[in-house]
């Protein structure tokens, strides 16, 4: 029962924390991504 509690509490608290590093974790994906394709372009041209 104390889980369950615990687990609501959090959702109610904090659902705009947890969408914004949702985001911020899309935007870190992106940036690796970008990253490898600029690794193998330059690798691709040498």
């Amino acid at each position: 029962m104390s889980e369950t509690m615990s687990r609501l509490e959090i959702g109610d608290i904090a659902p705009n924390f947890s969408f914004a590093g949702q985001h911020e974790k899309t935007i870190e994906l992106e940036n690796l991504k970008g990253k490898i394709l600029v690794i193998f372009f330059v690798r691709s041209l040498f």
